[in-house]
């Protein structure tokens, strides 16, 4: 066994046949992402990567599985083991610098990304020498691989779901590197609260209840404090802003993003000329925010809103309200967070019942309030834009927005589809 000092779970041991993996150019890659983008801007400690979090994942896996052991649960097979640890070692392989901020792109999910770099690089032989199908480690990841294996479908259940591995590493890690206390979990007592079961895959007893409870107010405080912090957002939205023009213009291929690491990002960005496209990011690197000018809650009974969820609806907006008060193009963005789910459906053994169904104060109506009290539509400009405005210029830029979002009951509102 090798072990490896980490600060959240102290002594992470592994064999050796998975530390090669770890020795792998596609698995090293992860040193070089960080594992929260830009959100060091905000929170500096927040500099920890996604080659850490992996290990911390396999970890927690780990103790998961010897957790079902000791409680008698034989279902899985000695290659399935193997194959959910080396899932739960390399679920973020296909990660790039801003992976999560870029979803609404045209580009592969990681997820599919991580697929492709199991079954078709050099990877692939590395694991077969751990006596482990890299199909097999394939399926558990890619939810959209088809099976119809009982033991991958168990295993996809564990890896991704209401108490998985992943949210209990990194949440614990990423308050741990901001400095929060809001992630913090129980870990030792949700691993021993869990009860597996071959069809529902995880489910508890209603004691555990406040290990659900807290996982999800976890996430709330994480998501409203560090993850979609204003200026965090504000900064994933320059990103994308940039990305999605040069893809648009051909500048740029999907491609030429999924083998990056944050430095090779920045190399890319620096070559590019300072352009309409490329202004945004070229900004952010240099670590000048845009100020937010407009700030509002996200309504999904308001048409204008849900319309400009779609980037390139978004992108005609932001051309007219640039265009109104002669700005170009790139000094503005609008920021709308994607929409999340905090999942709640883990089954009650002894209520019979989901969790949601359960006495809790965590019911239906409340985790899916969660997402509407955290989604704001920021818009924001260029700094030095900002700096060159009178109060009457942010007043009247306010009144526009807020026209241009509007919506009456009567249907009326600004539309700029066919602008």
């Amino acid at each position: 066994m090798q072990i490896v000092r980490d600060p959240i779970w102290q002594n992470i041991e592994f064999p050796e046949s998975l530390s090669k993996i770890i020795e792998t150019s596609e698995f090293l890659r992860l040193n070089d992402i960080k594992q929260l983008g830009p959100t060091y801007l905000v929170y500096p400690g927040a500099t920890h990567t996604r080659f850490a979090h992996s290990l911390g994942v396999y970890h927690v896996a780990n103790c998961m599985i010897h957790s079902f052991i000791n409680k008698g649960f034989d279902f899985f097979s000695d290659e399935g083991v193997k194959a959910f640890k080396i899932a739960s070692l390399c679920h973020d392989l296909g990660h790039f610098p801003y992976t999560h901020a870029l979803k609404e792109l045209p580009l592969l999910d990681h997820e599919k990304l991580t697929g492709l770099i199991i079954t078709q690089s050099s990877l692939s032989k590395v694991i077969e020498e751990c006596g482990v199908n890299p199909e097999f480690v394939a399926k558990i990841i890619d939810k959209e691989l088809e099976t119809n294996n009982k033991e991958i479908i168990f295993f996809r259940k564990i890896l991704s779901g209401v108490l998985d591995p992943d949210k209990l590493d990194y949440l614990n890690r990423d308050a741990f590197y901001c400095g929060v206390p809001y992630g913090i979990q129980d870990t030792d007592f949700t691993i021993n609260s869990i009860i597996p079961d071959s069809e529902k895959g995880i489910t508890v007893d209603s004691k555990s209840i406040v290990a659900i409870e807290n996982l999800l107010f976890s996430k709330y405080l994480m998501y409203r404090t560090v993850y979609w912090h204003k200026n965090v957002r504000i900064a994933t939205a320059m990103m994308k802003k940039t990305l999605f023009a040069a893809l648009s213009a051909n500048q740029l291929k999907d491609k030429d993003l999924y083998d990056l690491t944050d430095n090779q990002l920045v190399t890319i960005v620096d070559s590019k000329p300072d352009d309409e496209i490329w202004h945004c990011t070229k900004k952010l690197f240099e670590k000048k925010l845009y100020q937010i000018v407009f700030e509002a809650d996200f309504c999904p009974d308001n048409p204008i809103h849900v319309k400009m969820q779609d980037l390139q609806y978004r992108t005609k907006v932001e051309k007219e309200i640039a265009r109104h008060f002669n700005m170009n193009n790139c000094s503005l963005l609008i920021d709308i967070p994607e929409k999340i789910s905090f999942e709640s459906n883990i089954w009650i053994n002894d209520e019979n019942c989901e969790f949601s169904k359960s006495p809790t104060v965590f019911s239906e109506y409340t985790v899916k309030s969660f997402t509407e009290k955290l989604r704001k539509i920021r818009i924001a400009i260029d700094g030095s834009v900002f700096e060159r405005k009178s109060e009457k210029d942010l007043q009247d830029m306010k009144k526009f927005i807020s026209e241009v979002l509007q919506y009456e009951k009567n249907g009326t509102g600004a539309d700029y589809e066919d602008s």
